[in-house]
């Protein structure tokens, strides 16, 4: 018999991320690679509604809370969106920052440097916003 004690999607969660893991590495340049949020969400009768858990969040102080990661060329941010939105959320991306407005909810988001905003983007999709912004490299 198995042994499961965390939950009965456990073994499938950790088998997808080893087989992420072994897909990510057998590509070209695989040590530049990287993986930027995903959203796992299984439907369990008892549990109620999905939730996302967050090492050392914040109180909600009225923004969105949001992930930014660097590379070379570009800058990924990830936000949560609250689940009760009466509109439709978007990012305002500017070449200096960018705001993340959800509703009454406006979060700045000041970059380091400028960005190509002809060739960024967001999309929003299960209550996540992922927004891809290409850096301006200078010659």
């Amino acid at each position: 018999m198995q042994n499961n004690p965390g939950g009965p999607y456990d073994d499938v969660f950790n088998n997808l991320a080893r087989i992420v893991e072994d897909i990510v590495k057998s590509m070209p340049e695989s040590q530049h690679a990287r993986i930027i949020g995903y959203t796992i969400i299984t439907r369990q009768a008892d549990s109620g509604d999905p939730e996302v858990f967050r090492l050392n969040s914040p109180e909600d102080d009225g923004e969105v809370p949001y992930e930014v990661v660097e590379t070379d060329n570009e800058l990924f941010i990830t936000a949560e969106l609250p689940s009760d939105l009466k509109n439709a959320p978007f990012a305002d991306i500017e070449t200096q920052c960018v705001r993340i407005i959800a509703d009454d909810r406006i979060t700045t988001i000041m970059l380091d440097g400028p960005i190509d905003r002809i060739h960024s983007y967001y999309r929003v999709h299960r209550g996540i916003m992922d927004i891809s912004l290409r850096k301006i490299r200078h010659l």
